[in-house]
């Protein structure tokens, strides 16, 4: 719990407490503010997005061992709103904050590797799966469902693996690498709109691809919009180069892991929301692909 005299000592009595999650609600008839126990690595990341004029998040200033922020009253906007605000956010972000930095083969190669060796444990993965069911007398509905569209998964397993390469060779002389500050934890809840949007949630942000953080907002919410318009607002404002392009769609294509568990209408939905994320990126994808056909 909150000292109250501790507030009062400081000036900032309060009449009124709400915790929510790990934050506190403190206000009285002059204010309102939101208090957290104090993030130190925030004050510094902050500080550098108001050096480059980025200051969508709520004011915050610090007592002791409390991060404080001004209350913001979040209004009542459609989720689809909310993603167009944030895909507009991180655009603004990603903008105001990108740099350049010496990299290297070896910089690449890891995240080469580390792809690779996704999709190396799937394939065998998948394999193995395959092989099981079909070896099975009385196929379950789900078993079935996924080997009716195991071509699905073995295509985007093979185009991922060939996209892989043809990415690392666009990149392996590379010697400088774009990155920017991204939020990496972008989600519907960590976006506050009153007269303007605002970003919350800053604990896991960074300096990396900015993909990423296009990657995690596709993920989360590629059954909840088009997120082709999404992928448009965010190209219009922050163009992907070649190779971001490439990595972003390799990374949106990977199949995700099934595991079958003992309730079998969850299984069928877990295979469904596979195919679907699976048609999903190939919807988005199949448009850059035809224009390099094209030319």
């Amino acid at each position: 719990m909150l000292s109250y005299k501790f507030f009062k000592d400081n000036g900032l009595a309060f009449n009124n407490i709400k915790k929510i999650n790990n934050s506190y609600i403190i206000s009285n008839d002059n204010y309102k503010y939101v208090v957290k126990e104090k993030k130190s690595n925030l004050d510094k990341k902050f500080n550098y997005l108001l050096s480059r004029s980025f200051n969508q998040f709520p004011k915050k200033f610090t007592f002791d061992k409390y991060d404080i922020y001004n209350y913001i009253e979040d209004k009542n906007i459609s989720d689809e709103e909310r993603l167009y605000e944030i895909t507009n956010l991180i655009s603004l972000l990603h903008t105001k904050t990108t740099r350049y930095r010496n990299t290297c083969l070896d910089d690449y190669k890891i995240i080469y590797e580390k792809i690779l060796k996704k999709l190396d444990y799937l394939n065998n993965y998948y394999s193995s799966l395959n092989d099981l069911i079909d070896n099975e007398i009385y196929m379950a509905p789900s078993h079935y469902l996924l080997v009716l569209n195991i071509s699905k998964i073995y295509s985007a397993l093979i185009f991922c693996r060939s996209e892989l390469d043809n990415w690392y060779e666009l990149i392996k002389n590379s010697t400088r690498q774009r990155v920017a500050f991204i939020h990496n934890n972008l989600d519907l809840d960590h976006l506050l709109y009153d007269d303007r949007a605002y970003l919350i949630s800053w604990d896991k942000s960074k300096v990396d691809l900015p993909i990423y953080d296009l990657v995690h907002l596709y993920e989360r919410y590629y059954k909840k919009t088009d997120f082709e318009i999404l992928f448009n607002i965010y190209q219009k404002k922050y163009p992907l180069n070649k190779e971001e392009l490439k990595l972003f769609f390799i990374m949106i294509s990977i199949p995700k892991k099934i595991e079958f568990l003992n309730d079998e209408s969850q299984n069928i939905k877990n295979v469904r929301d596979l195919i679907e994320s699976l048609n999903k990126g190939d919807e988005l994808i199949r448009p850059y692909y035809k224009k390099i056909d094209n030319k």
